[in-house]
């Protein structure tokens, strides 16, 4: 990995947080809006937050079960995007955006934890 991947993924991780945000914010003030952003606001931010721990970990077993970590609350908060998205709390073409960058998030981090895994046993 390089320092400009590294960079460019934390980027990408807040930038989705602040997505997330956006979307938290909006959600009906229903018991399954505030339900849904509040799950969604935990799942969809901390995995910018636990990234910054990711790379400063310990061992490389810390480092792969940080992002196992990250990649379970991206799959969080792709399932409440689908909920966001068939009860249409929100604007239907930005919950698409954000459930594809939530999936190539999905994709990075299995493969970083694979790659991680394979230079484990080295």
């Amino acid at each position: 990995m390089t320092k400009d991947f590294k960079y460019d993924l934390e980027e990408r991780l807040i930038d989705f947080a602040v997505i997330i945000a956006d979307i938290t914010e909006a959600l009906p003030n229903t018991r399954m809006g505030n339900y849904i952003a509040g799950q969604l606001v935990r799942s969809g931010c901390s995995p910018s937050l636990n990234y910054g721990e990711a790379q400063a970990a310990e061992s490389r077993n810390d480092f792969i079960h940080k992002m196992k970590v990250i990649l379970k609350e991206l799959r969080e908060s792709m399932i409440s995007l689908k909920i966001i998205e068939k009860r249409a709390m929100y604007d239907l073409n930005q919950t698409a955006a954000a459930k594809d960058e939530c999936n190539q998030l999905i994709a990075i981090f299995v493969k970083s934890i694979e790659t991680a895994k394979k230079n484990n046993t080295k």
